[in-house]
């Protein structure tokens, strides 16, 4: 926005809806999403390490027990969902949680915080709520997509998951029918996983936008309100993302 100039509300919104991208078209970066994510899980996950390096057997500290709190709470969940075996669940589940709701906490930062300090430095763009960037939504479901994917193979082998795809639920006799169904239901577990994250991260960072265009006495008695409530739907979102991962990941390691 120009210098001196008081911007519109539509300027101011689509302002701060703009991600700081580096390059054209498809292949373009999103450097203030990659940069935010990368810092907040660095940040979080070797605070996470150093608290497990000083872990004491006698009576322990503040930080060990949130840590412990949090690891128990996250193993509770994929011990009542997941009934197959292995090892790589609670951890990427406990990454999954972690990681999202340290990027959807980021809502909570007055809107304007972030862009104005980078402005001195001539950053003109910059979106502080990874979750709100499609392309991160998207990358982490794909990601549970590939898991997916690869324990269904691994676990039932491809003759195994190919009976499955084909053979579920009508029968072999309309195999075409079945893996039809599969393919669109495959399908929309990723899609299902980025949309419900990104909607409704989108929405409370454009509701937090529009509080920031009234005058600043309404904004306190608006603001605060719904940022108290926020932590409740930032909270919610990252507990459905970790759980549904659970969910499609125990349902690749069913060979029956």
């Amino acid at each position: 926005m120009a210098a001196g100039k008081e911007p519109s509300a539509s300027e101011y919104i689509v302002h701060h809806l703009t991600n700081n991208a580096a390059g054209e078209g498809f292949w373009s970066f999103h450097v203030d999403s990659l940069v935010v994510s990368v810092i907040l899980g660095a940040a979080v996950f070797g605070m996470m390490y150093a608290v497990a390096r000083k872990v004491s057997a006698g009576v322990p500290g503040p930080a060990q027990n949130f840590v412990e709190m949090l690891v128990e709470l996250v193993d509770s969940q994929v011990k009542v969902v997941f009934h197959g075996q292995n090892d790589l669940i609670a951890p990427l589940a406990l990454t999954i949680f972690v990681w999202v709701f340290t990027m959807n906490a980021m809502d909570i930062l007055p809107v304007d915080v972030l862009p104005w300090i980078l402005s001195w430095f001539g950053v003109h763009y910059f979106k502080s709520v990874p979750t709100t960037d499609p392309n991160v939504t998207f990358a982490m479901s794909l990601s549970v997509f590939c898991l997916m994917i690869y324990y269904n193979f691994k676990v039932k082998g491809a003759g195994g998951f190919a009976h499955e795809a084909m053979g579920a639920p009508f029968g072999m006799k309309l195999a075409p029918v079945n893996l039809l169904f599969r393919i669109i239901e495959d399908i929309a577990k990723p899609l299902s996983l980025a949309l419900r994250l990104f909607g409704n991260m989108y929405a409370g960072e454009m509701v937090f936008i529009l509080i920031a265009l009234l005058p600043f006495y309404v904004q306190w008695m608006l603001g605060a309100p719904w940022a108290i409530f926020h932590i409740l739907i930032i909270t919610l979102q990252a507990y459905i993302f970790m759980m549904l991962t659970i969910v499609y990941l125990s349902m690749a390691h069913e060979s029956h």
